[in-house]
């Protein structure tokens, strides 16, 4: 966490004391960075423990890292915490899941409140317990007003399933003579996706850890134009070190090829 403040802080100085020039040079930060947290089992296998001891060291990277990448002027961030297909997972595995969700939203709530994040939890809620939907339920309420900075959390979500269900609303609103079939767009299709609860709904930067080089079933339409980073550490040993290095990657990427609007 400190070496990202201070790597941070040292580019600022830089780009303040330069000209505009040099300004230009050091690229622009993406405003919504995506996050798929891949790795927790494997961490925990090289090391002789269980899931369980994987999924909370997981859980502690993101809660030690998250604030962090709100300080250097990320708006959005999206987490991909559990896929759909997960729940095919072995039941005690899920359960523990299920609890340290529950844990996690419990004990940060203040310090989201503090900070001025908004709560975005996205995703199909019929199979999340009760008392973790009731939570989220609270968790949303209690920031819907902040507006600089945003968490998305995608619990028990599929890209397929964003799909499908937006597709399924704008063929309601035909059926009711809302719209017209001729006015259905990328801009409406944009707007009954999930990720409508962001001010940027796409993300500029999209990072797999692990290694793996595909983004499975997260943000299929959103990340049409997105830059992909396929870091191999495992998410549990993803630092602040390692956070720097992806947004210098993808700010050289933006040099390269010409800044995006």
């Amino acid at each position: 966490m400190l070496f990202i403040k201070t790597a941070a802080s040292q580019c600022n100085d830089k780009e303040e004391s330069g000209t505009t020039g040099e300004k230009e040079k050091g690229g622009r930060m993406p405003k919504h960075v995506a996050i798929i947290l891949d790795g927790n089992r494997r961490w925990a296998e090289k090391r002789g423990l269980g899931p369980s001891q994987g999924q909370e060291a997981g859980a502690r990277t993101v809660m030690e890292n998250v604030k962090d990448y709100f300080s250097m002027g990320i708006n959005t961030v999206s987490l991909f915490a559990f896929s759909t297909e997960n729940w095919g997972r072995p039941g005690d595995e899920v359960k523990y899941i299920m609890d340290m969700f529950e844990k996690i939203v419990k004990s940060e709530m203040p310090n989201l409140r503090r900070y001025g994040v908004k709560v975005s939890v996205i995703g199909k809620r019929t199979n999340i317990p009760e008392p973790l939907l009731h939570l989220i339920g609270e968790a949303e309420e209690a920031t819907k007003n902040n507006k600089e900075k945003q968490l998305i959390v995608a619990l028990d979500y599929s890209g397929k399933f964003d799909i499908l269900q937006a597709c399924k609303s704008l063929a309601e609103m035909a059926k009711n003579g809302l719209i017209n079939v001729e006015d259905i767009d990328e801009n409406l299709m944009d707007k009954e996706l999930m990720t409508s609860c962001s001010e940027f709904p796409n993300p500029d930067l999209l990072i797999r850890t692990s290694g793996e080089q595909r983004i499975s079933n997260f943000y299929l339409w959103q990340s049409a134009y997105t830059e992909l980073y396929f870091p191999s550490v495992l998410w549990p040993d993803f630092g602040g070190a390692e956070y720097f290095e992806a947004l210098d990657w993808y700010q050289k990427r933006q040099r390269r090829f010409g800044l995006r609007v």
